[in-house]
C-alpha cells in the first residue's frame, strides 16, 4: 500500500511539474489580479502591466531576457505551489501522503468518453482516438493564433 501512494504521489508530481508553464500558459489570474487599481475594469494597461511583472519576477537577474533555467525556476515555483495546494485540499487525513482514494477525480472525464467514442459502442478505436487528437490540436492552433492577435 506504501508503494502504491508513493507512486501516486510521484504521478501527481509529474503531473503538476508538466503541466505547468512558466509564464505562457498556466492558472488564468483572476479578475481582482488583472484590475490593478480595483475600479471594477480591467483595462489593456492592467493586463499589459501584469504580463510585465510575471516577466519580471521570472527575469531573476534583471538582464531583460528569459533564460531557460529562468523559465525552468518560475516553472517549477508554480509546480510546487499547485503540489502544496493540492495536498492542502485532498489530503483528508492529513498524514502528508494522498492515498488514490484521495487523489481528485477526474472532472467531465465519462463526458469525454463519451465525445471521443464516435460510434458509441464503449471503447475508443484507434481511428476514433486519432480523430479526437487532430480535433484538440486544431483547437489549440486556433486558441494559440487568437492569443498571438491579442499581443
Amino acid at each position: 500500500m506504501k508503494t502504491k501512494t508513493f507512486i501516486s504521489a510521484i504521478v501527481l508530481a509529474a503531473v503538476a511539474v508538466s503541466g505547468s508553464s512558466a509564464l505562457a500558459k498556466g492558472p488564468r489570474p483572476t479578475f481582482q489580479e488583472l484590475d490593478a487599481d480595483g475600479d471594477g475594469q480591467v483595462t489593456q494597461a492592467e493586463i499589459a502591466a501584469h504580463r510585465n511583472q510575471k516577466f519580471t519576477a521570472a527575469d531573476t537577474d534583471g538582464d531583460g531576457q528569459l533564460s531557460v533555467e529562468e523559465m525552468q525556476a518560475a516553472a517549477q515555483v508554480k509546480a510546487d505551489e499547485r503540489v502544496s495546494k493540492m495536498f492542502e485540499k485532498h489530503d483528508a487525513n492529513s498524514d502528508g501522503f494522498l492515498s488514490e482514494d484521495e487523489l481528485p477525480k477526474p472532472r467531465r472525464a465519462s463526458k469525454m468518453f463519451e465525445r471521443i467514442d464516435a460510434d458509441g459502442n464503449g471503447s475508443i478505436s484507434e481511428p476514433e482516438y486519432a480523430d479526437a487528437k487532430d480535433r484538440m490540436g486544431r483547437k489549440h492552433k486556433r486558441h494559440q493564433k487568437s492569443d498571438t492577435d491579442n499581443n
